[in-house]
């Protein structure tokens, strides 16, 4: 069988909101001048999820470091998810906000076998 007319697509959704407790979601961005730093944040959830998220520290303006759920990462690359985050959440952080971020993905994949 040969396959033809492959196709993959990844729709991602975000919803941002104010930190709030809980105060996990899938990632959190963490304005330069938050009240906790990338370190503290590291400490957070290593007592809420072990080994469920992963910390980037970013060069960014008012970012200072992105907190994602590390299953993200499977779905996306990292890489595209922060600058998207980045890119998105950067027009509504503050060097002194925290700011959580929902992510619902959607992965389409598309492909015709011949038969």
């Amino acid at each position: 069988m040969e396959l033809f007319n492959n196709h993959k697509r990844a729709e991602v959704k975000v919803i941002f909101s104010e930190f709030e407790f809980p105060p996990m979601q899938d990632a959190l961005l963490v304005g330069k001048r938050s009240p906790i730093g990338p370190e503290a944040a590291r400490r957070m959830v290593d007592i809420l999820s072990p080994d469920q998220y992963e910390i980037i520290e970013v060069n960014h303006d008012i970012i200072e470091a992105v907190v994602i759920r590390k299953s993200l990462s499977k779905m996306i690359p990292k890489e595209k998810l922060v600058a998207f985050l980045l890119e998105e959440g950067g027009n509504l952080a503050d060097r002194d906000s925290i700011v959580k971020a929902q992510i619902k993905t959607f992965i389409e994949i598309s492909r015709a076998i011949e038969i």
